[in-house]
């Protein structure tokens, strides 16, 4: 019997971990994000939102999505990681209220300017994941008199969780794509013919790795493993559940973990026992 392909187990491996991604993770992108400040606006009655993500490459904040009256003009803008309200509050990872934004030297009037729009009073809070502040959320201009306060800064922080929550899931998929297209480029190798006839790492660039997830993942649910997969899909459902229906759903989980765990301990010493050589004495 042949030894499988370590390359092509590995690419089994990483289409497993893109299926359990994309089950267990709610959709991400651009338009999740759009969303999020889309409510934001319409929640706090702002003139504008924007969010603005660390390009570690060109090492600069670049507004990436906004919405309201004011602010699409800022989308594609990008700024320094420290540079302004949003720089300083990537820079430093601490919210800010700002009540007139004019009398703070941290303002960034210059930037502000290219927009088209100067705003009066902001908020500004850090997305912030398990490798550090990734981006700023800012909200710019109630509208009428009142100003920002402390509820507004807690308020805009549960707006920018769920902005990181939607980011992280957008980047392990790009990430998974991109171990994908490396570990093909290793399986295909600079001489290997595809069917659009390229070959090497130009070919593995130009595969649709979404369809090899498709096929590497295809014959999943009919694997032994089907029955967890199911689970895995009622658990992501179960997001919508009640809080104290989660809690209730991991404790039970955690019960049937150390039932298997036992039985399968259990199994092992009958197995052991059943082998082991008999003494001299039993003969």
């Amino acid at each position: 019997m042949t030894e499988p392909d370590p390359l092509l187990a590995a690419l089994r491996a990483v289409a497993l971990r893109a299926e359990a991604a994309r089950r267990l993770t709610p959709p991400a992108g651009m338009a999740v994000l759009a969303s999020i400040v889309e409510a934001t606006v319409a929640l706090f009655g702002a003139e504008a939102a924007s969010i603005a993500l660390y390009d570690a490459t060109d090492d600069r904040l670049v507004f990436t999505v906004a919405a309201g009256e004011h602010g699409e003009e800022v989308v594609g803008l990008a700024i320094g990681p420290a540079e302004g309200v949003a720089g300083y509050v990537f820079s430093t990872g601490q919210p800010m209220a700002l009540a007139d934004v004019a009398g703070d030297a941290r303002f960034g009037r210059t930037t502000a300017e290219q927009t088209g729009y100067v705003p009066r009073s902001l908020v500004a809070v850090p997305l912030v994941d398990d490798e550090g502040t990734i981006g700023v959320l800012e909200v710019l201009d109630k509208r009428g008199d009142a100003g920002f306060d402390l509820h507004d800064v807690e308020l805009a922080g549960v707006f920018a969780r769920q902005a990181t929550i939607a980011i992280r899931a957008t980047r392990i998929e790009r990430d998974t794509a991109h171990l994908l297209r490396s570990v093909l480029t290793a399986l295909v190798g600079d001489g290997a013919n595809l069917p659009d006839g390229a070959s090497g790492r130009d070919a593995a660039a130009a595969i649709d790795v979404e369809a090899v997830v498709r096929e590497a993942t295809a014959d999943f649910d009919a694997d032994d493993d089907g029955a967890l997969w199911a689970l895995a899909d009622e658990i992501a459902r179960l997001r919508a559940a009640d809080p104290g229906q989660i809690d209730l759903v991991r404790e039970l989980l955690a019960v049937l973990v150390r039932r298997a765990e036992h039985d399968r301990d259990l199994e092992r010493s009958r197995a052991g026992r059943r082998v082991a050589p008999r003494s001299d004495a039993a003969r």
